[in-house]
């Protein structure tokens, strides 16, 4: 009887195709750097493996990393939309253009722009109010620096890298209005040895605690080496700077991505730009090291749970660019389109921005 019933269910399947199971929804990720312990790729892949969790046989995953911006990106999205990946995730500001010219050519594929400005019929964008969690690690670091002075490695003159160097300063500058902080570029978003003597350059200029914007631990590394402080970014790195390491301002992805899949599952995924922070549980700070006084730490969290309800904007004014222009009034503060269009360092940033 069993047997019976099995064969007539197989028999149906083929007659009738909605009894049969439908395939995997394939989910594509391509990545800028390589994959590590901690940093940028390692919390991407920690959102792939909540995808994977979440949706289990309803979707087949691959990621594929340290896929260089330009020519090569072009190549290895094409490459997946060729081979039946309906939902490609691209995770590098320098990916956009690439992933919008394969979008053309694929319009029956849903491509996901992370960090990216640009959309299409067929591509969102979506990012991470990281700045939020760069203004509160600022808060963190006025309250622990003894020279008044802060460094920052920064990758490329990008509005988001601008909007951390700046919600640092500004935070930093809450607590400690003498506060000054200096910016190496560096122009590349990983390169580990580059990353170091960044930080080792600061740390000769009075810098007595960093934070970054690349990919690697190397600057975390530099700050235990020289008995300074570092902020983490990306990921909880106390395994490769345990006394260094004031926090981590992290950003989460598994459930943006599991989000995104299940819609296009369901059939109602549509493009759009998603900018979650705080409130979203996209962004937050935490991993406090052991050098962080309680007192310190409950200051940063209560700060955190007001950007959370909205009573704290990290660009509310007064403030003015390091030029001396004004650039908020009193009793405003920065719109979304003008936070993305930033293009100025503020007061208290010592350089520019780099060409």
């Amino acid at each position: 009887m069993v047997k019976n019933l099995a064969a007539a269910l197989a028999a149906a399947s083929l007659v009738f195709p909605s009894f049969a199971q439908a395939p995997p929804l394939k989910v594509a990720f391509i990545e800028v750097a390589p994959l590590t312990q901690a940093g940028w790729v390692r919390q991407h892949e920690e959102g792939r493996l909540t995808l994977q969790k979440a949706l289990g046989a309803q979707v087949e995953t691959r990621s594929v990393e340290n896929v260089p911006e330009g020519p090569d990106a072009e190549r290895v999205i094409r490459d997946f939309a060729r081979q039946g990946y309906k939902l490609i995730f691209t995770p590098s500001f320098g990916y956009m253009e690439p992933t919008l010219k394969v979008a053309r050519d694929f319009p029956d594929v849903k491509f996901e722009s992370i960090t990216g400005l640009k959309t299409a019929p067929n591509v969102a964008t979506a990012n991470a109010r990281y700045y939020e969690g760069r203004y509160l690690a600022g808060v963190a670091a006025g309250r622990l620096s003894k020279t008044h002075v802060a460094g920052y490695v920064a990758g490329f003159p990008i509005p988001e890298v601008l909007q951390g160097i700046n919600a640092f300063t500004l935070g930093m500058r809450s607590v400690d209005p003498k506060a000054q902080v200096k910016v190496v570029w560096l122009n590349t978003w990983f390169d580990p040895a580059r990353e170091r003597e960044g930080a080792m350059t600061l740390f000769n200029q009075d810098a007595d605690v960093v934070a970054f914007h690349t990919a690697s631990t190397a600057v975390m590394a530099a700050a235990q080496e020289r008995g300074k402080l570092a902020i983490a970014y990306h990921s909880d790195m106390r395994f490769a700077a345990p006394d260094a390491q004031v926090l981590a301002v992290t950003h989460h992805w598994g459930d943006y991505y599991t989000r995104r899949a299940r819609e296009v599952l369901a059939g109602t995924w549509k493009p759009g730009n998603v900018w979650g922070g705080v409130r979203e549980g996209m962004v937050r700070v935490d991993h406090f090291g052991p050098k962080v006084p309680a007192a310190v730490r409950d200051e940063v969290l209560a700060r955190q749970k007001d950007i959370a309800a909205g009573r704290l904007k990290p660009f509310a004014g007064p403030f003015s660019d390091n030029t001396g222009k004004v650039v908020v009034p009193a009793g405003t503060s920065l719109s979304d389109e003008q936070i993305l269009a930033m293009n100025y360092l503020v007061t208290g940033v010592v350089g520019k921005v780099a060409q």
